[in-house]
Formats: structure tokens, sequence, C-alpha cells
């Protein structure tokens, strides 16, 4: 594991750190409500960022470093970088990035795929280890909680794919407790749409620097899930919100249950 704590006065940012701007306020007020709803962040908290190189996990540093500014509630956030050792992708554009904004972060090196080539790797089977190394260097470093940068389209998707390929009603929840509550995963990025997270990282510059998923995710079952959303947005611009919300509504009346023998 590489280490790398930024060092600097946080009275005097460098001259290239990203400043405010509309999007980032706008995002950063939708993120405060998602983490009060759902109890996400607490006083005292040390957060592992999960970033993955991707233009939201990215963003998602620059709103939690505003919401440290703007909240009465203090937590600690370093950025955590999983490095595979894929020869498709080398971190060193991330790291710099990470340098240059004075985010904290650690760069975790695993070798458990290195016999494997990226563009064979299952998708399902890249995220479970991706989180395994998550979970253990956690415990290792005192985080109390993971943030990952998924946003509501990503949840309404996971809700389909669970329905469709699954046969199972499910999400993934925006504050989830894990191994009796030592560890929570936190969204909070739960209530911000896809494209506000695209003008976000357009107005901040941040351009997706290698590895965000694995290489298969263009022809996974997710894409065909959100390209079928898409098409369906053109008839009713509420359905991912309302998927989202279907969750929080479930009326068990109406679910099927078998009649018990």
């Amino acid at each position: 594991m590489e280490r790398m704590e930024n060092e600097g006065d946080s009275a005097h940012p460098p001259k290239k750190r990203i400043k405010e701007c509309p999007e980032l306020l706008a995002v950063s007020k939708k993120a405060g409500k998602a983490i009060k709803d759902f109890g996400m962040i607490r006083a005292g908290d040390r957060i592992a960022v999960a970033v993955s190189g991707g233009k939201d996990s990215l963003s998602l540093l620059h709103v939690l470093r505003h919401r440290l500014r703007v909240s009465p509630v203090k937590f600690e956030f370093v950025a955590v970088h999983i490095d595979f050792g894929f020869a498709d992708f080398d971190p060193a554009g991330l790291i710099a990035y990470l340098r240059e904004q004075e985010f904290p972060c650690l760069l975790e090196s695993v070798d458990w795929l290195k016999d494997e080539r990226y563009d064979e790797i299952d998708c399902y089977w890249w995220s479970r280890n991706r989180r395994k190394a998550l979970f253990q260097l956690c415990e290792r470093e005192g985080f109390n909680k993971i943030a990952f940068g998924h946003h509501i389209d990503d949840i309404a998707e996971t809700i389909i794919l669970n329905q469709f390929y699954r046969g199972e009603i499910g999400a993934m929840k925006p504050n989830q407790e894990l191994f009796g509550g030592k560890l929570a995963l936190i969204r909070p990025l739960a209530y911000v749409r896809e494209e506000a997270m695209q003008q976000l990282a357009e107005r901040l510059g941040i351009a997706s620097m290698g590895q965000s998923k694995c290489a298969n995710d263009d022809t996974s079952h997710r894409m065909i899930i959100k390209r079928m959303l898409r098409d369906s947005e053109k008839y009713n611009p509420d359905v991912v919100i309302n998927i989202f919300n279907s969750l929080q509504n479930v009326r068990s009346e109406y679910l099927i249950e078998k009649v018990k023998e």
C-alpha cells in the first residue's frame, strides 16, 4: 500500500484547486439532503472514498470537501484506489490529480487477478474482488465507512437488474451497515441524476482517468437496462425517480406469497 497524505495549509489552497461552481453547489445540496435523510455521516466518521478513476467518484471527492466546509458535522475522508495491476491501466494520472487537488489518498495494490486479462474479467467478479480489498483496507486503516459515487440512475438500474436477471427485489441502499455495524457503505449521490454528475464533471474539468468499470461494461446487462430506461424516459421523464421511490413505497398487501402448508 502506498500512502499519499497531501500536505498544505488549507487556508491557502493551491492555484489549481477547483473552485466552487453552481453545478457543485447544486449537487452538494442534494448530497446533503441524502446524507441527512439516510443518516449516512456522523461526527467523527472516517470515510474511505472508493475512487475508481471515473468521473463520478472523482466528483464525489469535491462534493464531500464542500460538505465539510458547509456542514456542522465534522468527519474525515480519504480517497482510496484499488489497483489490480492491469497492463491496461496506469494509475499515475489519477494519483497526480489527487495530489494536485490536495485530496489525501491511499493506493492499495493487489495481485489477486494478476494472471487474468482485463478484457476477460467478469464484471461481477471484478467488483467482488474490489470490494473485498476495500473491506480489508478499512479494517486495517480504521475506516468505518466506504463512500461510493453511485447516483440515482445507478440505483434504479440495479433495482431493475435484480428483477430481470435475479428474480428478486433489492437495490444498492444509500446507507447499508455491514459486519454488525462495524462498517457501512454509503452513497451520498443517491438523489443526484446522472446528467447532473456529467455536467459537474465537465465544469470541474474532470475526465475519466482510466479503468472506472470492468472492461465488459458496454455489453453488460446493466448497459442494456440503462438504454431501456433512457428510452422509457422519452415517454415518462419520472421513470428513474419512480423506480427509486418504489422501494420506499412497498404495498405489502399486493406482494405475491405462496400458501404455506
